[in-house]
């Protein structure tokens, strides 16, 4: 018999003249069970804060929210973080997922500290009155870091090494940098301008894009979480929506892979680790030289003409 079921049997034995104590005694039930009211817990602040998460974001989860309650000072078990988030209509709708075919290839150089492996790519979308947005992706893949979210109408090869010349003052040489086999990531200007820069390119095979998967998973993130829930109306509209979601992304939001940390609470909590394992502190990626270089900004002159060229002022996280 179940707690309740003994509540129940000693309330009829009472009814039938039984005292409480034996009656209590006879269902193998303790008087402090038996007059035991539970108070229960109100949930409506919980419940507020959950719809708030999933008005501001509604393409993210459960699990996402519970980081987010507890990284706000929430104690409370995820899995009624789930039941309440279900109990109150605000489960994601799960997208059907496109069936791969063939054996999946791993993905070659695995990541090892930030700066190890860059990834770029391009996205479309439009605005309101169709005309075309191009928009490039640059991701650190050790620290998940949005580097830049570029938005133009149109991005050329030379647009694309103005945006690679200013990362690279702001955070350092990657090592190797991955693409798919895109007109302006294969044409030979770009080759040739990361090759003086002792930078590898790792294009993927074509026809296989999981092979850039972090990068990837960057665009379906932005795209689900931020594109397909806005209305541009302009190239500038567009640029600061998608520069306001760069931000969150990089500073707010909780990484599943990341053990729920956002891309630079990771970044930070790693060299944090890292100067204290080596008993120095990691250099300023600003101080760091790009040897061969013939078109490095050296001045503040120089770095101004930079930003003056380029799509829009990137993420210096």
């Amino acid at each position: 018999m179940t707690t309740p079921d003994k509540r129940q049997a000693v309330d009829t034995l009472q009814d039938q003249g039984v005292t409480q104590r034996k009656a209590c005694g006879l269902a193998g039930l303790c008087r402090s069970s038996y007059v035991y009211k539970p108070t229960g817990r109100d949930d409506a602040q919980v419940i507020d804060k959950l719809k708030d998460i999933s008005r501001k974001h509604p393409r993210e989860g459960s699990r996402k929210a519970h980081a987010k309650l507890r990284s706000e000072g929430t104690v409370i078990n995820h899995k009624k973080v789930e039941r309440l988030w279900k109990q109150n209509g605000l489960t994601v709708p799960a997208r059907r997922r496109q069936r791969r075919r063939g054996k999946q290839l791993d993905r070659p150089i695995k990541p090892l500290y930030p700066n190890h492996v860059w990834a770029y790519d391009f996205m479309e979308d439009s605005c309101v009155y169709g005309s075309k947005l191009r928009i490039l992706t640059v991701v650190d893949e050790f620290t998940r870091e949005s580097l830049e979210v570029g938005v133009a109408s149109s991005i050329p090869a030379r647009k694309v090494i103005d945006v690679l010349e200013f990362l690279f003052i702001m955070h350092g040489c990657p090592e190797y940098i991955r693409s798919d086999n895109g007109p302006e990531f294969i044409a030979r200007e770009i080759q040739d301008w990361l090759g003086e820069r002792k930078i590898a390119t790792a294009y993927i095979e074509p026809g296989k894009p999981w092979q850039n998967g972090v990068n990837e998973s960057f665009n379906g993130r932005l795209r689900d979480e931020c594109l397909n829930m806005e209305w541009f109306y302009s190239v500038t509209d567009a640029r600061a929506t998608i520069e306001a979601y760069q931000q969150y992304y990089n500073q707010e939001r909780p990484h599943g892979s990341l053990n729920y940390l956002s891309p630079l609470a990771f970044k930070k909590q790693w060299q944090l680790a890292h100067s204290s394992n080596t008993g120095a502190q990691p250099p300023d990626p600003r101080d760091l030289s790009l040897s061969g270089s013939k078109h490095l900004a050296q001045t503040n002159e120089d770095q101004a003409a930079v930003l003056d060229n380029l799509i829009c002022v990137p993420s210096t996280g």
